[in-house]
């Protein structure tokens, strides 16, 4: 494989919390349009690496590239600038506001008018307003929650809150997305519409790394797969081969029997 072919590097991981070796010299590379997942028990150290590489947390040891940038070291911001963004497992929107004003939230980071235009509406912003608007509306079509967009969030399901995280997420173009379990909270139906979306995404030529406990998903979508326990890299792979891991299979699935 080129060099050129990986757009992410992942190289020596470390996260210590006092006595606790919560991420443990971890190490993988993330292809360029690829979806690849990150699986492991719960407390295997997944999220922490997560908010490692999106600069929430800060490494103990260990290096974060993204198309040979150094990440390690970044803010969130300067990470999201970069073109990495990551999503939540617990749903940072801002509820009192509506779809469409939380969606140009994630599309304000490309604007350029400035505060102090906004504030006084100069012909500037306004151009900028129609042209956010232009950019997010085809998004809220996509994922059919257009009919939604003057809703404020805090009213909807739970499961429009989550296109709605997504909308804002893509309304700022990343070139990767980090998806911290998008499927927790969602019943069947949403399940398998999040996962047409996600890789739809991946043939829309961004990529993915993504952490979630639904393997039915994970098998399904991911073009490879890395296995964290207890902080550890135990096995990484194409999906087939990690449904055949013997140390996948006794470690994580739980014995010959799953």
């Amino acid at each position: 494989m080129n060099n050129s072919d990986i757009t992410m590097q992942i190289k020596g991981l470390d996260k210590y919390f006092g006595g606790l070796h919560a991420v443990d010299s971890v190490s993988f590379d993330v292809k360029k349009g690829i979806i690849k997942s990150v699986i492991g028990p719960n407390g295997a150290g997944k999220t922490t690496m997560f908010n490692m590489i999106a600069g929430y947390e800060t490494p103990s040891a260990g290096q974060v590239f993204f198309n040979d940038t150094l990440l390690t070291g970044k803010k969130p911001f300067q990470v999201a600038e970069q073109g990495v963004l990551r999503t939540f497992q617990n749903l940072k929107l801002s509820n009192h506001l509506s779809v469409l004003d939380n969606v140009l939230l994630g599309w304000h980071s490309l604007g350029s008018a400035g505060f102090i235009a906004g504030m006084f509406s100069t012909a500037k912003s306004r151009r900028e307003e129609k042209k956010a608007k232009d950019a997010v509306l085809p998004i809220l079509e996509w994922l059919n929650i257009i009919n939604l967009k003057d809703s404020e969030v805090g009213n909807l399901s739970f499961g429009n809150q989550r296109a709605v995280e997504l909308a804002r997420a893509l309304a700022s173009n990343p070139s990767m997305l980090l998806f911290d379990e998008p499927a927790a909270g969602l019943n069947m139906h949403e399940t398998a519409d999040l996962a047409k979306r996600i890789e739809t995404i991946r043939d829309q030529g961004r990529t993915v790394l993504l952490v979630e406990h639904d393997m039915s998903l994970v098998m399904d979508i991911s073009d490879e797969i890395v296995v964290l326990n207890f902080g550890q890299k135990i096995a990484e792979g194409i999906p087939s081969d990690i449904q055949k891991n013997e140390d996948v299979i006794r470690i994580y699935l739980g014995g010959d029997d799953a």
